[in-house]
């Protein structure tokens, strides 16, 4: 049996948006969806970095937005300079999340920013969103 939630009375505040934030590693996923989560939207990382199933985003997650954070090979050792895994590591990662990226509600190069300009950027994308 499947149980329906039961409508929001006309007056309450809508349900938080449901954010997916994918992206290759050291690209600032969990603290993005950290810093989503204290603002009060309910934020998942499905790792489809690491999944072979193009759409695990849409099947663990199924968001209203879809957050891309990307980076380059460059930056990634910079950021994990012990975990250098070589190039083919980041090509792999984009490939298996080429279908998030082009299903993205919005994608962001982190190369050269902080992660609290990366997380202002998407609170404010997010602020003005209308699905």
């Amino acid at each position: 049996m499947t149980v329906s939630p039961a409508p929001l009375p006309p007056d309450s505040p809508a349900p938080p948006l449901r954010v997916a934030v994918v992206g290759p590693c050291a690209s600032g996923k969990s603290t993005l969806v950290a810093a989503l989560r204290a603002a009060g939207y309910e934020a998942r990382h499905p790792a489809q970095e690491h999944s072979y199933v193009p759409d695990m985003w849409q099947r663990l997650v199924d968001p209203d937005v879809l957050i891309y954070l990307d980076l380059s090979y460059e930056t990634y050792v910079a950021r994990r300079p012990h975990g250098d895994l070589g190039p083919g590591f980041i090509e792999e990662q984009k490939r298996r999340l080429a279908h998030a990226r082009a299903h993205a509600d919005l994608v962001v190069d982190t190369n050269r920013m902080t992660p609290e300009e990366v997380c202002t950027g998407s609170l404010a994308f997010l602020a003005e969103y209308l699905p």
